[in-house]
């Protein structure tokens, strides 16, 4: 895999009530995804709370997925974070793995360093992993991080390390910046926002999706991209995993999706969620799966 393309999901982290992170529901999740049908996870993105979460518990859930048997090539963490030794940190751990990628966001927090800046930081990064198997996921969200990452720097960075940097997670749901960097940067795999621009970026040269409802409805947005790749008719399909997609995002992703799994399974520690976020709830959940009905039926089956 150099060019990874397909379905992803950035799975949630379950907490117990504690705080810590609750290992086996979160191996048991990461499980029912991808037997759903997710060509890959990519724990500690943003749907993980990743930012909540110390470097060292990172590292350690990452590895508690590998030893319960999951492929490290079908895992792609986020690693990134403001300081680059951390993010060097993060990433040599998850390449050491055999990890198919790192999905890397830009260092926040200094918003004018621009481009020169950030191509910097990205360049160091991969010289300091120093592994030729490493594989880049660039991971453009400024709505969050309040630094974006250009389709210029995309392209620099594309042509600078053309083994390495092999992708581009776009979270913002501007098409049109989609758009530019699939035209900058041809070489790389672009994932538009979510699933609700799914067939439209197949059909515009994107890999698919890196989407936070995959958590949920893997299965579905599975059938979708075989088919529209197939060029079957999907009008109905992708009417439906769109459908699905607002009643979650409408909610608030994280915390819809935590309550929703937590009805569904019975289990009450899907409802925790780390500061700065509220807790989920039992009555959200019900409401939701309300709205969602025969959508949702699937949900925490085998």
């Amino acid at each position: 895999m150099t060019r990874p393309q397909g379905t992803i999901a950035p799975i949630l982290t379950p907490f117990e009530d504690d705080g810590r992170i609750a290992r086996y529901l979160w191996i048991s999740h990461a499980k029912w995804v991808l037997d759903q049908g997710a060509h890959f996870l990519s724990p500690f993105g943003t749907t993980g709370e990743a930012l909540s979460v110390s470097l060292r518990e990172r590292m350690q859930a990452l590895e508690w997925l590998v030893e319960a048997g999951i492929a490290p090539d079908r895992l792609m963490p986020g690693t990134g974070v403001t300081a680059l030794p951390e993010t060097v940190e993060l990433s040599a751990h998850a390449v050491g793995l055999g990890c198919a990628a790192v999905m890397v966001l830009p260092s926040f927090f200094y918003t004018g360093v621009g481009d020169n800046g950030q191509a910097r930081y990205y360049s160091e990064l991969i010289e300091k992993v120093a592994k030729p198997s490493m594989r880049v996921i660039l991971y453009h969200i400024p709505q969050n991080s309040g630094v974006p990452v250009s389709p210029a720097l995309t392209e620099r960075l594309s042509k600078a390390f053309p083994d390495t940097v092999v992708a581009y997670k776009d979270s913002t749901g501007d098409w049109n910046n989609t758009a530019a960097v699939i035209a900058a940067a041809p070489d790389i795999s672009v994932f538009p926002s979510s699933e609700a621009q799914l067939t439209k970026g197949l059909a515009s040269g994107a890999a698919g999706c890196i989407s936070a409802t995959v958590n949920l409805n893997a299965a579905a947005i599975r059938r979708l991209y075989d088919a529209a790749r197939q060029g079957e008719d999907v009008a109905e399909a992708d009417g439906a995993i769109k459908t699905f997609r607002k009643v979650i995002q409408d909610a608030g992703l994280i915390p819809a999706m935590k309550a929703v799994l937590a009805v569904k399974s019975g289990d009450r520690r899907w409802l925790n969620l780390r500061a700065p976020h509220e807790n989920a709830t039992l009555e959200n959940g019900r409401a939701l799966l309300a709205i969602l009905g025969s959508a949702a039926d699937h949900i925490g089956r085998d």
